[in-house]
Protein backbone atom coordinates (compact mmCIF):
# COMPACT_ATOMS: atom_id res chain seq x y z
CA UNK A 1 0.00 0.00 0.00
CA UNK A 2 1.54 3.07 -0.96
CA UNK A 3 2.17 5.76 2.22
CA UNK A 4 0.23 8.74 2.77
CA UNK A 5 1.20 11.46 0.74
CA UNK A 6 2.84 14.76 2.79
CA UNK A 7 1.76 17.98 1.76
CA UNK A 8 4.95 18.45 -0.29
CA UNK A 9 4.94 14.92 -2.43
CA UNK A 10 1.12 16.25 -3.68
CA UNK A 11 2.47 19.78 -4.55
CA UNK A 12 5.40 18.32 -6.60
CA UNK A 13 2.71 15.49 -7.69
CA UNK A 14 0.57 18.12 -9.38
CA UNK A 15 3.10 19.92 -10.82
CA UNK A 16 4.54 17.42 -12.44
CA UNK A 17 1.31 16.41 -14.17
CA UNK A 18 1.31 19.95 -15.09
CA UNK A 19 4.94 20.00 -17.27
CA UNK A 20 3.91 16.73 -18.41
CA UNK A 21 0.81 17.92 -20.16
CA UNK A 22 1.89 21.30 -21.25
CA UNK A 23 2.83 19.99 -24.60
CA UNK A 24 -0.44 19.01 -24.99
CA UNK A 25 -1.90 22.04 -24.23
CA UNK A 26 -5.08 22.70 -27.02
CA UNK A 27 -5.73 19.13 -27.70
CA UNK A 28 -9.63 18.32 -27.89
CA UNK A 29 -12.51 20.35 -29.10
CA UNK A 30 -14.52 23.13 -27.10
CA UNK A 31 -17.95 23.00 -26.60
CA UNK A 32 -18.52 25.11 -29.74
CA UNK A 33 -22.14 24.33 -29.65
CA UNK A 34 -22.75 27.02 -26.82
CA UNK A 35 -21.22 30.00 -28.31
CA UNK A 36 -20.02 31.45 -24.74
CA UNK A 37 -17.66 28.50 -24.56
CA UNK A 38 -16.71 28.45 -28.05
CA UNK A 39 -14.25 31.72 -27.09
CA UNK A 40 -12.70 29.67 -24.18
CA UNK A 41 -8.76 29.48 -25.00
CA UNK A 42 -8.43 25.86 -25.01
CA UNK A 43 -4.82 25.84 -24.01
CA UNK A 44 -6.00 26.41 -20.44
CA UNK A 45 -5.17 24.07 -17.76
CA UNK A 46 -6.10 24.17 -13.59
CA UNK A 47 -5.61 21.98 -11.18
CA UNK A 48 -6.53 22.01 -7.85
CA UNK A 49 -6.18 19.60 -4.68
CA UNK A 50 -7.77 19.91 -1.41
CA UNK A 51 -7.14 17.44 1.12
CA UNK A 52 -9.80 16.77 3.85
CA UNK A 53 -6.86 17.64 6.68
CA UNK A 54 -7.25 21.43 4.86
CA UNK A 55 -4.28 21.98 2.84
CA UNK A 56 -4.74 23.20 -0.39
CA UNK A 57 -2.56 22.83 -3.51
CA UNK A 58 -2.91 23.82 -6.89
CA UNK A 59 -1.54 24.76 -10.03
CA UNK A 60 -1.63 26.34 -13.63
CA UNK A 61 -5.02 28.42 -14.17
CA UNK A 62 -6.01 27.05 -10.80
CA UNK A 63 -7.75 30.44 -10.13
CA UNK A 64 -9.00 31.48 -13.37
CA UNK A 65 -13.12 31.01 -13.37
CA UNK A 66 -14.92 28.54 -16.00
CA UNK A 67 -18.07 27.42 -16.24
CA UNK A 68 -18.63 24.57 -14.24
CA UNK A 69 -21.58 23.67 -16.50
CA UNK A 70 -22.46 19.79 -15.66
CA UNK A 71 -20.56 19.87 -12.62
CA UNK A 72 -23.02 21.77 -10.75
CA UNK A 73 -25.44 18.47 -11.03
CA UNK A 74 -23.79 17.38 -8.12
CA UNK A 75 -25.22 20.29 -6.13
CA UNK A 76 -28.89 20.38 -7.00
CA UNK A 77 -28.74 16.79 -6.74
CA UNK A 78 -27.57 17.31 -3.23
CA UNK A 79 -30.51 20.02 -2.60
CA UNK A 80 -32.92 18.11 -4.45
CA UNK A 81 -32.06 14.96 -2.08
CA UNK A 82 -31.85 17.47 1.18
CA UNK A 83 -35.66 18.69 0.02
CA UNK A 84 -37.15 15.50 -0.93
CA UNK A 85 -35.19 12.74 0.01
CA UNK A 86 -35.33 9.13 -1.37
CA UNK A 87 -38.50 10.04 -3.22
CA UNK A 88 -36.50 11.76 -5.95
CA UNK A 89 -35.86 8.16 -7.58
CA UNK A 90 -40.20 7.93 -8.45
CA UNK A 91 -39.03 10.36 -11.27
CA UNK A 92 -35.47 10.16 -11.92
CA UNK A 93 -33.31 6.59 -12.49
CA UNK A 94 -29.76 5.59 -10.91
CA UNK A 95 -28.52 4.00 -14.18
CA UNK A 96 -26.00 4.91 -16.53
CA UNK A 97 -27.37 5.97 -19.74
CA UNK A 98 -24.86 4.14 -21.90
CA UNK A 99 -26.02 7.39 -24.42
CA UNK A 100 -25.19 11.23 -25.17
CA UNK A 101 -26.09 13.34 -22.59
CA UNK A 102 -28.43 14.96 -24.38
CA UNK A 103 -29.65 11.97 -26.26
CA UNK A 104 -33.93 11.95 -26.10
CA UNK A 105 -34.07 8.36 -27.61
CA UNK A 106 -33.84 6.53 -23.76
CA UNK A 107 -36.19 8.95 -22.83
CA UNK A 108 -39.25 7.58 -25.63
CA UNK A 109 -38.61 3.86 -24.24
CA UNK A 110 -38.71 4.41 -21.28
CA UNK A 111 -41.91 6.58 -20.88
CA UNK A 112 -40.08 9.83 -20.13
CA UNK A 113 -38.57 9.21 -16.86
CA UNK A 114 -34.36 9.72 -17.40
CA UNK A 115 -32.13 7.49 -16.31
CA UNK A 116 -29.80 9.39 -13.57
CA UNK A 117 -29.70 12.76 -12.62
CA UNK A 118 -26.87 13.52 -14.51
CA UNK A 119 -27.38 13.12 -17.98
CA UNK A 120 -28.96 16.44 -19.37
CA UNK A 121 -32.94 14.94 -19.24
CA UNK A 122 -31.97 13.88 -15.49
CA UNK A 123 -30.83 17.47 -14.40
CA UNK A 124 -34.13 19.17 -15.82
CA UNK A 125 -36.07 16.94 -13.57
CA UNK A 126 -34.07 17.79 -10.57
CA UNK A 127 -34.02 21.89 -11.50
CA UNK A 128 -38.44 20.82 -11.68
CA UNK A 129 -38.32 19.17 -8.31
CA UNK A 130 -36.49 21.85 -6.45
CA UNK A 131 -38.36 24.80 -8.31
CA UNK A 132 -41.78 23.56 -6.11
CA UNK A 133 -42.67 26.57 -3.79
CA UNK A 134 -40.23 28.68 -5.42
CA UNK A 135 -40.00 30.97 -8.40
CA UNK A 136 -37.20 30.30 -10.68
CA UNK A 137 -35.15 33.73 -9.52
CA UNK A 138 -35.87 32.26 -6.08
CA UNK A 139 -34.37 28.96 -6.76
CA UNK A 140 -31.43 29.94 -8.69
CA UNK A 141 -30.27 32.69 -5.67
CA UNK A 142 -30.95 29.37 -3.31
CA UNK A 143 -28.69 27.59 -5.67
CA UNK A 144 -25.99 30.15 -5.69
CA UNK A 145 -26.33 30.97 -1.85
CA UNK A 146 -25.50 26.85 -1.17
CA UNK A 147 -22.35 26.37 -3.46
CA UNK A 148 -21.17 29.99 -1.94
CA UNK A 149 -21.99 28.05 1.64
CA UNK A 150 -20.33 24.83 0.80
CA UNK A 151 -16.95 26.47 -1.20
CA UNK A 152 -17.07 29.23 1.94
CA UNK A 153 -17.34 31.57 -0.47
CA UNK A 154 -19.21 34.74 -1.51
CA UNK A 155 -17.40 35.28 -4.89
CA UNK A 156 -19.13 32.76 -6.47
CA UNK A 157 -21.40 34.01 -9.02
CA UNK A 158 -23.52 33.05 -12.32
CA UNK A 159 -21.72 34.17 -15.68
CA UNK A 160 -25.05 35.71 -17.31
CA UNK A 161 -23.45 35.87 -21.01
CA UNK A 162 -22.98 32.12 -20.81
CA UNK A 163 -27.07 31.57 -19.40
CA UNK A 164 -28.02 33.48 -22.31
CA UNK A 165 -26.16 32.18 -24.81
CA UNK A 166 -27.19 28.51 -23.74
CA UNK A 167 -31.15 30.16 -23.92
CA UNK A 168 -30.65 30.93 -26.95
CA UNK A 169 -29.30 27.94 -28.62
CA UNK A 170 -30.53 24.97 -26.28
CA UNK A 171 -32.80 23.76 -28.34
CA UNK A 172 -32.12 19.75 -27.46
CA UNK A 173 -32.92 20.65 -23.86
CA UNK A 174 -35.84 22.61 -25.18
CA UNK A 175 -36.98 19.25 -26.99
CA UNK A 176 -36.14 17.35 -23.97
CA UNK A 177 -38.25 19.33 -21.56
CA UNK A 178 -40.99 19.50 -23.69
CA UNK A 179 -40.85 15.60 -24.60
CA UNK A 180 -40.82 14.84 -20.74
CA UNK A 181 -43.69 17.05 -20.12
CA UNK A 182 -45.49 15.40 -22.51
CA UNK A 183 -45.28 12.59 -20.49
CA UNK A 184 -46.86 14.16 -17.26
CA UNK A 185 -42.93 14.31 -16.08
CA UNK A 186 -42.71 18.09 -15.14
CA UNK A 187 -44.80 19.39 -12.87
CA UNK A 188 -43.22 23.65 -14.24
CA UNK A 189 -44.06 25.32 -17.02
CA UNK A 190 -40.56 24.30 -19.60
CA UNK A 191 -39.49 28.17 -19.53
CA UNK A 192 -39.22 28.35 -15.70
CA UNK A 193 -37.40 24.81 -15.34
CA UNK A 194 -34.88 25.13 -18.07
CA UNK A 195 -34.22 29.11 -16.80
CA UNK A 196 -32.93 27.27 -13.38
CA UNK A 197 -31.48 24.60 -15.33
CA UNK A 198 -29.77 26.76 -17.59
CA UNK A 199 -28.54 29.60 -14.82
CA UNK A 200 -27.05 26.50 -12.57
CA UNK A 201 -25.00 25.35 -15.45
CA UNK A 202 -23.58 28.55 -16.25
CA UNK A 203 -21.95 29.10 -12.28
CA UNK A 204 -18.92 30.41 -12.57
CA UNK A 205 -16.12 28.78 -10.43
CA UNK A 206 -12.47 28.33 -10.32
CA UNK A 207 -10.63 25.27 -9.76
CA UNK A 208 -9.65 26.30 -6.09
CA UNK A 209 -13.57 27.00 -5.36
CA UNK A 210 -15.11 23.93 -7.01
CA UNK A 211 -12.25 21.48 -4.90
CA UNK A 212 -13.72 23.01 -2.06
CA UNK A 213 -16.97 23.15 -2.78
CA UNK A 214 -17.34 19.20 -3.37
CA UNK A 215 -14.88 18.09 0.01
CA UNK A 216 -18.25 17.35 1.50
CA UNK A 217 -18.52 14.19 -0.43
CA UNK A 218 -14.45 13.25 0.42
CA UNK A 219 -15.50 13.96 3.88
CA UNK A 220 -18.10 11.76 4.62
CA UNK A 221 -21.05 14.56 4.55
CA UNK A 222 -19.41 17.47 6.44
CA UNK A 223 -16.95 20.01 5.34
CA UNK A 224 -13.85 19.81 7.71
CA UNK A 225 -12.46 23.20 6.75
CA UNK A 226 -15.82 25.16 8.10
CA UNK A 227 -17.42 22.20 10.15
CA UNK A 228 -20.66 22.51 8.11
CA UNK A 229 -22.75 19.60 7.79
CA UNK A 230 -23.82 19.02 4.98
CA UNK A 231 -25.57 15.80 4.14
CA UNK A 232 -25.14 12.17 6.11
CA UNK A 233 -22.42 9.52 5.65
CA UNK A 234 -24.43 7.69 4.09
CA UNK A 235 -26.11 10.21 1.32
CA UNK A 236 -22.40 11.34 0.92
CA UNK A 237 -21.35 7.59 -0.02
CA UNK A 238 -24.64 7.54 -2.48
CA UNK A 239 -24.33 10.51 -4.16
CA UNK A 240 -20.46 9.44 -5.03
CA UNK A 241 -21.64 6.10 -6.31
CA UNK A 242 -23.52 8.13 -8.40
CA UNK A 243 -20.52 10.01 -9.66
CA UNK A 244 -18.44 6.77 -10.35
CA UNK A 245 -21.51 4.88 -12.54
CA UNK A 246 -23.18 8.07 -14.24
CA UNK A 247 -20.86 11.56 -13.70
CA UNK A 248 -18.86 11.17 -17.14
CA UNK A 249 -22.04 10.47 -19.32
CA UNK A 250 -21.56 7.44 -21.50
CA UNK A 251 -17.44 7.31 -20.86
CA UNK A 252 -18.12 6.67 -17.13
CA UNK A 253 -16.98 3.41 -17.15
CA UNK A 254 -14.01 4.29 -18.79
CA UNK A 255 -13.39 6.90 -16.13
CA UNK A 256 -13.41 4.51 -13.27
CA UNK A 257 -11.40 1.76 -15.01
CA UNK A 258 -8.89 4.38 -15.39
CA UNK A 259 -9.23 6.94 -12.62
CA UNK A 260 -11.54 4.97 -10.02
CA UNK A 261 -12.69 8.22 -8.88
CA UNK A 262 -15.87 9.20 -8.31
CA UNK A 263 -16.13 12.03 -10.78
CA UNK A 264 -18.71 14.77 -12.02
CA UNK A 265 -17.25 16.14 -15.74
CA UNK A 266 -19.37 19.33 -17.20
CA UNK A 267 -18.92 20.33 -21.14
CA UNK A 268 -17.10 23.60 -19.86
CA UNK A 269 -13.85 21.48 -19.49
CA UNK A 270 -13.92 20.92 -15.70
CA UNK A 271 -13.84 17.83 -13.34
CA UNK A 272 -14.44 17.22 -10.06
CA UNK A 273 -13.28 14.17 -8.56
CA UNK A 274 -13.80 13.05 -4.96
CA UNK A 275 -11.28 10.84 -3.05
CA UNK A 276 -13.23 9.47 -0.19
CA UNK A 277 -11.39 10.26 3.05
CA UNK A 278 -8.46 12.16 1.36
CA UNK A 279 -9.50 14.85 -1.11
CA UNK A 280 -11.86 16.25 -2.97
CA UNK A 281 -10.19 17.31 -6.79
CA UNK A 282 -11.51 19.66 -9.69
CA UNK A 283 -9.22 19.91 -12.74
CA UNK A 284 -10.36 22.46 -15.95
CA UNK A 285 -8.83 21.84 -19.80
CA UNK A 286 -12.03 23.07 -22.13
CA UNK A 287 -10.90 20.58 -24.80
CA UNK A 288 -13.28 17.70 -24.77
CA UNK A 289 -12.43 14.45 -26.09
CA UNK A 290 -15.55 12.47 -28.06
CA UNK A 291 -17.67 12.07 -24.87
CA UNK A 292 -17.83 15.44 -23.93
CA UNK A 293 -15.29 15.30 -21.22
CA UNK A 294 -11.86 17.21 -20.74
CA UNK A 295 -9.54 14.91 -22.13
CA UNK A 296 -6.24 16.42 -20.48
CA UNK A 297 -8.40 16.77 -17.59
CA UNK A 298 -9.18 12.93 -17.72
CA UNK A 299 -5.72 12.10 -18.11
CA UNK A 300 -4.55 14.52 -15.41
CA UNK A 301 -6.59 12.64 -13.16
CA UNK A 302 -5.95 9.06 -14.26
CA UNK A 303 -2.08 10.42 -13.69
CA UNK A 304 -2.65 11.62 -10.16
CA UNK A 305 -4.70 8.21 -9.19
CA UNK A 306 -1.46 6.35 -10.36
CA UNK A 307 0.91 8.39 -8.41
CA UNK A 308 -1.20 8.84 -4.83
CA UNK A 309 -2.52 5.28 -4.98
CA UNK A 310 -5.96 6.96 -4.72
CA UNK A 311 -9.30 4.70 -5.96
CA UNK A 312 -12.09 3.44 -4.49
CA UNK A 313 -11.37 0.21 -5.37
CA UNK A 314 -8.25 -0.02 -3.86
CA UNK A 315 -4.36 1.09 -3.63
Amino acid sequence: MPEQKTPQDLQAIIEDIHRELTPRLGEGKVADYIPQLARVDPKHFGMAIVTTDGQVHRVGDAEVPFSIQSVSKVFTLTLALGKHGENIWHRVGREPSGSAFNSIVQLEHEGGKPRNPFINAGAITISDLILAGHTPRELIGEIVQFVRYLADDDAIVIDHEVARSETATGFRNFALANFMRSFGRLDHPVEHVLGVYFHHCALAMTCSQLAKAGLFLAAAGTNPLTGHSVVSRQRARRINALMLTCGHYDGSGDFAYRVGLPGKSGVGGGILAVAPGKASVAVWSPGLNENGNSLLGSLALEMLAARTGWSVFGS
